[in-house]
């Protein structure tokens, strides 16, 4: 078994990343695995070394240890654009110019019994989806490229699933018309960027041989979108573990603005790890 965790370093550790870190590094100590760490770093306009030494530093407080270096998502924009090319070159991927506003006037008298919210926000419509591609030359690494969701479907010959042994502990299936009118062709290169956290995230797991992926239940339904990619990429796909998510006393789920709740500030109040395992119920 291998599992991970991979924080973003652009604010505190809080409660709910020492349950997902901890549930993780526990799930493969107790099956003789091992634990692996990966900064995805991909936004580095947030991204402060500050908060990656944090990380690390909130991490070994908490017990926790894994082999290094730590896999860093700066570090792979070339393992990204070739993906990048690779789906472009088969006429799956194409370039948007659509600003959110302009996603939301398209949507705003939706057809009836048509869904208009997704895992990423609001489901585009379509707007630059071509009627035809031809894949003459590659994405620029500073455009916004788009999934042909139903082009994607229509290529895959396999079926479209994944085992979860966490909140919905069961073979999960999932019908590609449902794919399509329910996530919608999703962001794959954010301006600037070069990638997304959906393509990174994919083949950063691949890479890394990841086996088991811990991660909380927000994230739950985008693994569809995961899975389609790991299909056309041809990747293995991963077990995976949505786990239940640290609220706040108002039943919020807590974000990295919840500065209450960082496990520094527990530090400097004199809690210990287990102090922090108390509190998240392990």
């Amino acid at each position: 078994m291998i599992t991970r965790f991979a924080p973003s370093p652009t604010g505190p550790l809080h409660l709910g990343h020492a349950y997902s870190a901890l549930l993780a590094f526990d799930m493969a100590t107790q099956n003789n695995g091992t634990f692996l760490l990966r900064i995805e770093d991909i936004d580095q306009s947030r991204a402060r070394p500050e908060w990656e030494a944090q990380i690390f530093y909130d991490l070994h407080w908490l017990g926790l240890h894994w082999p290094t270096p730590a896999m860093r998502q700066s570090d792979r924009l070339p393992a990204y654009s070739a993906a990048l090319d690779h789906l472009w070159q088969h006429g799956l991927i194409y370039p948007c110019t659509c600003a959110r506003r302009d996603i939301h006037d398209a949507i705003s008298a939706p057809q009836e019994g048509v869904p208009t919210i997704g895992p990423d926000g609001l489901i585009y419509p379509g707007t630059c989806r071509p009627p035809h591609q031809h894949a003459t030359h590659a994405p620029r690494p500073d455009a916004v490229l788009r999934l042909n969701m139903a082009r994607a479907i229509q290529a895959i010959d396999a079926p479209l699933e994944f085992s979860e042994t966490g909140l919905h502990c069961d073979h999960i299936t999932f019908a590609a018309n449902d794919v399509i009118t329910k996530i919608g062709d999703s962001v794959l290169a954010r301006r600037a960027m070069g990638t997304s956290y959906h393509l990174s995230v994919v083949l950063d797991d691949a890479a890394q041989g990841i086996t088991h992926i811990v991660r909380g239940q927000d994230l739950y339904e985008t693994t569809t979108i995961h899975v389609i990619l790991q299909r056309l990429l041809g990747l293995p796909t991963p077990s995976y573990h949505h786990h239940k998510l640290i609220r706040d006393e108002n039943g919020r789920r807590l974000a990295k603005r919840d500065d209450a709740r960082a496990l520094s500030k527990y530090r400097a109040e004199g809690a210990g790890p287990n102090d922090i395992r108390r509190m998240v119920g392990l």
